[in-house]
């Protein structure tokens, strides 16, 4: 419990706005207490915001979290102070009077609206161009990449769309293609790294003829989704995310394919096979085995 300048008690200081913290505010917030929750860093959710699943169900992570973080900024019990730390804390149990350390964001918080125009004008953070560190010599990759962009624009709001194309036209995103992105978009290659980074349905590595995807969701795990995973590697023989050797298949997991009432659920080439079982296997195999790609 925390004594505010004015006198007045019971308000509560949760210290640290990961998942535990926000939760915990949460928790008190709805209980009716006022709560100061308190996070070092400039953005709240911690370690777990940084995760792309959780275990053991591999749900989404942000799908999990998201919500919390949204609700929580706009409860009208908490109070965030976010790249704040505790400077001292005195006092006794009920009755503690704490001291907390802002630190200087250079923009005003309550007008900020998240544009970004402050993270570019920003005479620290100096972006380092592609253009400034070499240019390509033109290859295939580099003039598939021209003509895609040629007719999308050169604007950064095409940036997806450039991408989606790109990685349609390959099969996957190889680096020339993505600095050659950076080169005529005028990003830096960090930048357009990340977001395919970010982004599951692009490739850094070249996919097989046939895509398998085994939905490992809630609904499909608890059906045996774990099963039909391993059948498939052992069949196979290589892992999630991996390729053959003969660069006929490559097995991907994801996290919902938005018919659990089928599940386990396996999406090949876009087609899906619902109500998998361990013995399916080798017949879905030997169908798309036998297909030209």
């Amino acid at each position: 419990m925390t004594e505010t300048k004015d006198g007045k008690r019971g308000s509560v200081l949760v210290v640290g706005a990961g998942i535990a913290g926000v939760q915990a505010a949460m928790d008190l917030a709805e209980s009716g207490f006022k709560v100061h929750l308190v996070e070092r860093n400039p953005s709240i959710g911690g370690a777990m915001v940084q995760l792309d699943k959780t275990f053991p169900t591999n749900d989404c992570s942000m799908c999990i979290v998201s919500p919390k973080l949204v609700e929580a900024s706009r409860h009208n019990n908490i109070e965030l102070h976010t790249y704040t730390e505790v400077e001292s804390f005195s006092g006794s149990a009920g009755a503690f009077q704490v001291t907390l350390r802002e630190k200087a964001r250079s923009v005003d918080a309550d007008k900020c609206t998240g544009c970004g125009n402050c993270v570019a004008a920003c005479p620290v953070r100096q972006v380092v161009r592609v253009q400034d560190i070499f240019e390509l010599e033109p290859n295939e990759e580099t003039r598939a990449v021209d003509e895609i962009i040629d007719g999308s624009g050169t604007n950064r709001e095409a940036l997806i769309h450039i991408l989606q194309r790109v990685n349609a036209t390959f099969g996957y995103l190889p680096e020339d293609a993505i600095r050659r992105v950076a080169l005529r978009l005028s990003l830096s290659f960090a930048e357009v790294y990340g977001t395919v980074s970010f982004y599951k349905s692009f490739s850094l590595e070249p996919k097989g003829e046939h895509i398998i995807q085994v939905c490992m969701g809630t609904a499909c795990h608890v059906r045996g989704a774990a099963g039909v995973l391993e059948e498939f590697e052992n069949r196979l023989s290589v892992e999630a995310g991996g390729t053959t050797d003969d660069g006929k298949f490559t097995i991907e997991t994801v996290n919902c394919l938005g018919a659990c009432a089928l599940g386990p659920i396996v999406v090949v080439d876009g087609e899906y096979h619902g109500n998998m079982s361990l013995s399916k296997v080798s017949g879905v195999i030997d169908t798309y085995a036998k297909r030209a790609s």
